[in-house]
């Protein structure tokens, strides 16, 4: 089975707040992306949590140095997971991210969001949920995703779970 997982990184968890940087990783083919999103290349995006930033460590001014123009963002997530079902630990969260992305373009995606309901049965994402809290989470959504495959492989292989 293929497994893909997504993870966002956000200006804060309100409902001003909008995806900042994007990873996901295909565990199949070991193909991955991460990049930042310019917040300033979107017409409505101010909001800005300090106690946000604390958490994931990435600057404002980072993401107007570094970061990608939103549909640049939309259009390479489009072209490298047309047709495929991305699973998320944070469902409500990153789809919720995913959907401000690309509101703001207008541009459809071409892939969904799902959650580990999706792969896991209740008992595995029980186990699931005590492993995660186990991990040292950096709040990076490239690192994050990595941690998020480990998890998830543990539980589905282990026998009785991790």
């Amino acid at each position: 089975m293929e497994l893909i997982c997504i993870d966002l990184e956000a200006s804060g968890l309100g409902a001003e707040s909008y995806p900042i940087e994007v990873a996901w990783v295909n565990d199949q083919t070991g193909e991955r992306d991460s990049f930042l999103i310019n917040p300033e290349s979107a017409d409505d995006w101010h909001h800005w949590d300090d106690h946000a930033e604390e958490i994931h460590g990435i600057e404002r001014s980072t993401l107007l140095q570094k970061g990608l123009d939103i549909g640049k963002a939309c259009l390479r997530l489009n072209q490298k997971l047309k047709g495929k079902t991305l699973i998320s630990d944070a469902f409500e969260f990153d789809l919720f991210w995913i959907t401000r992305l690309f509101e703001a373009t207008g541009i459809q995606p071409s892939f969904r969001v799902a959650g580990l309901d999706r792969i896991l049965n209740k008992e595995q994402r029980i186990q699931f949920g005590f492993l995660a809290r186990a991990q040292f989470r950096r709040h990076r959504a490239l690192q994050d995703v990595e941690d998020i495959i480990q998890c998830i492989k543990a539980v589905q292989t282990e026998p009785g779970g991790c």
